[in-house]
């Protein structure tokens, strides 16, 4: 069994959650909320519900990543509770859509911030520059993870105290304080519809998504079964809290049908606080988060393939350690390969909502694992149990099964085109099981 160095403290671990999490979501997609739900008390609700749904997948996680204190994390939890298949499944969904649409949304956000302040605005010149940012991101991730968790603090503060900065300027300067939450509440363009809600939840998980993404590299913390638990509470109860700060700040400045009409919205309500010079301020924060989250995202998801190949569900050779790094090297370059291939093909938009539609139906089978290794390992250590059970796992798979639901009837092309490549991956388990013997 390949074996990786347990590196990475508290600090790191949570800096890894908050920094894979926040990336361009917060600065551009409120604007695709508020389209759909131009009312503002219903759009504070869609950002309350996710972060209800991720602080109990968050919650439930802990017991699973103390009790389970493994490289692949939510990999493990299936395996352990449901089998190779379901495995092996979610191993193949990372290969084929998952981790490349991630890095590929992710990069390109990053490439068009970069070539805006360069006067750059060719979209092919976006394509590029994203595939070159994942190869530069998976270079320094080969040379060590002590390496890689450096750039992931330093990114994950600078973004995290720009946030703070945007909202308390906001409230300090604004210009126009009775354009309020309140006030906004009379300009909206109608009712919203349940579909519309769950449509404009989707976007709002894909913004909170990145808070599993430590349990992946849960070989690699130390003293895992008390800073795990930590680590996915703490970081996660960070993240709720500025994301609703934020939006609070957004609708301070401008009203909810504004935001609609603005893709960038955090540029827009910064110009409008303290002029161009906030653009440009603003536009350099959201490079930084994006490259974190680049980092965090190639980082973590590289420790899916590690740990699916160890297991004898990949290439042996892909669980290969550098003698010298002792990092997973060959499976960075894999997922760093597979994501500049979907971003040269791709639009953000297609990465972004197969991303969603395809992590989901496992987020969800990882939170059942607890109920089943409740049952099937009772004598399990477990430092850390889920505050709440039965009932905080059944929230989250109660809204998993409303998104995956709404996403069927309101979006079945793309629903059916994931869920094909997703079940493509059962005669492929045939195969290479086959193979093996």
């Amino acid at each position: 069994m390949a074996e990786l160095p347990r590196r990475l403290g508290l600090y790191s671990a949570i800096a890894v959650l908050v920094g894979t999490t926040i990336g361009s979501g917060i600065f551009r997609s409120p604007a695709g909320v508020a389209e759909k739900i131009p009312d503002p008390t219903l759009f504070f609700l869609a950002w309350i519900a996710g972060g209800l749904c991720i602080l109990s997948g968050a919650l439930t996680y802990a017991e699973l990543a103390g009790a389970l204190p493994h490289t692949g994390g939510v990999f493990v939890y299936l395996r352990e509770a449901f089998g190779s298949l379901l495995a092996f499944l979610f191993g193949w969904a990372e290969l084929t859509i998952i981790r490349a649409s991630a890095l590929g949304a992710i990069s390109t956000v990053f490439s068009e911030y970069l070539l805006r302040l360069a006067g750059n605005l060719d979209p092919a010149a976006i394509h590029y520059g994203a595939a070159i940012t994942i190869l530069f991101v998976a270079a320094f991730n080969s040379a060590g993870i002590h390496i890689a968790a450096a750039v992931q603090n330093f990114t994950t503060c600078s973004k995290y105290f720009a946030l703070v900065a945007l909202v308390l300027v906001s409230l300090v300067f604004s210009p126009d304080p009775s354009r309020s939450v309140a006030p906004a509440a009379a300009l909206s363009s109608g009712p919203t519809n349940i579909g519309l809600f769950g449509l404009a939840l989707i976007s709002v998980l894909w913004v909170y998504d990145g808070w599993a993404d430590v349990t992946f590299i849960s070989g690699e913390i130390s003293n895992p079964e008390r800073y795990l638990p930590v680590a996915l509470i703490v970081g996660t109860l960070a993240v709720i809290g500025i994301y609703l700060a934020a939006n609070f700040a957004y609708l301070h400045v401008i009203t909810v049908l504004e935001m609609a009409r603005s893709p960038l919205v955090a540029a827009d309500v910064t110009e409008r606080l303290v002029g161009r010079t906030g653009v440009t301020l603003i536009s350099i924060a959201v490079m930084i988060s994006t490259f974190g989250t680049l980092n965090g995202s190639l980082m973590t998801g590289s420790r899916i393939f590690f740990a699916m190949a160890d297991d004898g569900l990949f290439f042996r050779k892909i669980a290969a350690v550098h003698p010298r790094f002792h990092s997973p090297y060959i499976s960075i370059w894999l997922t760093a390969g597979l994501g500049t291939v979907f971003v040269l093909i791709r639009s953000f938009e297609q990465l972004a909502d197969t991303f969603v539609l395809a992590i989901w139906p496992f987020y969800a089978a990882g939170i059942a694992a607890v109920y089943v290794l409740r049952r099937k390992r009772p004598d399990l250590a477990r430092p850390y149990r889920v505050w709440g059970y039965p009932i905080t796992p059944a929230i989250f798979l109660t809204a998993s099964v409303f998104l995956l639901a709404n996403a069927l009837i309101t979006d079945f092309a793309n629903v059916w085109f994931v869920f094909a490549i997703l079940l493509a991956g059962v005669p492929a388990f045939w195969i290479w099981q086959a193979t093996r013997r």
